[in-house]
This record gives structure tokens, sequence and C-alpha cells, in this order.
């Protein structure tokens, strides 16, 4: 065989160089990402472009990610293993995911498909099986069917997550931490009432500050009972802003992190406002995140 021109093997070898320090940079940055997204917060990109906008989540720093995206035994159109095999190449890790269409009939099926996409933590986004209100008019979130019952029904879902491998956490907005027509605080009830090897929960920031409560006041009372949290900011409109650009003090509640028995953490931006776009956000919110001091 005879060898390669002179010019045409430096070319390959510049090629070759380019293409090995493009690879170590991707997987230096990708070890130096931490912190999680919320995948709801970029939702309508995930659903023009799944991986271009999985890449810009790592990109902007991110390590873990939240799904808020599952159909039809399906998250985001990809199997289950296809959807976990992309986030390996892509150097993020699947956490958690929101599963606000399970029942009582498919429960085990979902649970499957989560397990297979390597997620670790099953979440109920809001009360589940048509019990969750929204009033449109006034914009307000409510429920239907009582505290007694959502306990009820989450502590049987806790038992089946348990045996699919999994952990289930309740996710809260501001309605659960306020009086319902029985008198009773949703949230200290459903703390209370379900087991805690079975059913754990996973703490809205911005909803429990919008409901006028204290998150660390919880911690103190129910410690090691929120493994997850969602962290978004507040502005002074109260409205959802980018991490380090509100008036939520997260430096306060990250102090009592271990107390309150968090494992992980997820950036959310339910909107952006003033022309700001999702992916903007995320930055923004990164960048907040290492100010304020998460890891």
């Amino acid at each position: 065989m005879s060898a390669l021109p002179k010019t045409l093997c430096n070319s390959w070898i510049k090629n070759l160089a380019f293409v090995l320090l493009a690879s170590i940079s991707f997987v230096t940055n990708a070890q130096n990402n931490f912190g999680g997204l919320a995948l709801y917060t970029v939702r309508d990109d995930m659903g023009t472009n799944a991986k271009a906008t999985l890449q810009a989540v790592a990109d902007a720093g991110y390590k873990n990610i939240e799904a808020a995206g599952y159909e039809d035994g399906k998250f985001y159109n990809m199997s289950p293993k296809d959807f976990k095999n992309l986030l390996k190449e892509l150097k993020l890790k699947p956490i958690s995911t929101h599963q606000g269409s399970v029942t009582m009939e498919n429960a085990e099926e979902m649970m499957a498909d989560v397990k297979a996409a390597g997620f670790s933590y099953f979440v109920i986004p809001v009360p589940p099986m048509g019990l969750f209100k929204f009033d449109q008019e006034s914009r307000t979130m409510s429920m239907s069917g009582g505290a007694e019952n959502l306990a009820e029904i989450l502590n049987s879902l806790g038992e089946k997550a348990n045996a699919a491998g999994l952990k289930l956490l309740y996710h809260n907005h501001d309605f659960e931490f306020k009086k319902d027509v029985d008198g009773i605080v949703t949230i200290d009830y459903l703390l209370e009432n379900c087991d805690s090897k079975f059913v754990n929960f996973q703490m809205d920031l911005y909803w429990v500050t919008k409901a006028g409560a204290d998150p660390v006041a919880y911690f103190e009372k129910y410690p090691g009972r929120f493994k997850i949290w969602h962290v978004k900011d507040m502005d002074d409109k109260g409205r959802f802003a980018p991490v380090g650009k509100g008036t939520i003090d997260f430096a306060r509640i990250l102090a009592e992190k271990k107390k309150s028995g968090m494992k992980y953490y997820m950036v959310e931006q339910d909107q952006t406002f003033d022309g700001m776009k999702p992916l903007e956000a995320i930055n923004i919110s990164h960048k907040g995140l290492k100010k304020i001091g998460f890891k």
C-alpha cells in the first residue's frame, strides 16, 4: 500500500485532533455540569426538536432532568429505551418524571415504562384521576374528593411504585397549603397520613411561597420527607422568574437542605414573560444556582 500524500496526511491529522479535542471538551463540560431541569420548562421546544433541546439543556450546564412528556407508552414520542439512550448520549441523567395521567388501571404498565427509561422517582404532579380542578376565570387551582381520599390513592400508588423499584413523590401547588371546605390543610394531612415508606414529596418552593407558607417550617415539622425540590423564583408581581432574579430567599432554604431530606433539585419555570424564551431563562437560572450556592 502506498503512503498517503503528505498534505492529505496532515489534513487528516488536523481533523482527527479537532474531533478529539471537541470530544474531550464535551466530556469535561458534562462532568462539570450540576443541578437539574424540569423539562416542563422547555415543553414547547421538546415538542419541536427533543434532541436539540436536550443538547441545549446540557450546554446550559445541567446534569439531571425531570421529564413531563409521557403519552401512549412513550417519552416525547420515543420508546423508554430510546429516550434513555438519548439522555446517555448527551450525558444527562434521568432522575424523575411527572406522570399526571396515572390511574389504578394503568399504573403498573406506566411504572414499568418509567423504570425502563432509567428514572428513579415517579412524581404525581397534581391530584390524579380527575380530582384536580382549575378555574380558568379566576386562574385558581383546587381538588375534589378530599384529603383522605387523596392520601389513600397515593398510598396505593406508592406501594405499586415500590414494587416496581421506584420512589413515589407528590408535587404540591399552592392550594394544598390552604384549608379546604372541611377545614383541612391538605398537605399536612398527606404528610401525616401517607406512609413514608411508600410516599414522599417534591416541594415546589414557588408554590409554597405563593401560598404564604414557609418551606423551612415544613422541613422542621416533617424532616426528611421532601426528596426533590422545584426551584423557581417569583418576581415582584408574583409571576414566575428565573432563579436568582426574584424575591425568594433560596440561600435560607438551601441551608436546611439536609433537614428537608432533599436528594435532588430541579429548576422549573412554568412561563416566561417580557419576551424571554424558556431556553434563555434556563441559562439565567443555572447561573443563579451557582451564585446562590446550589451544587
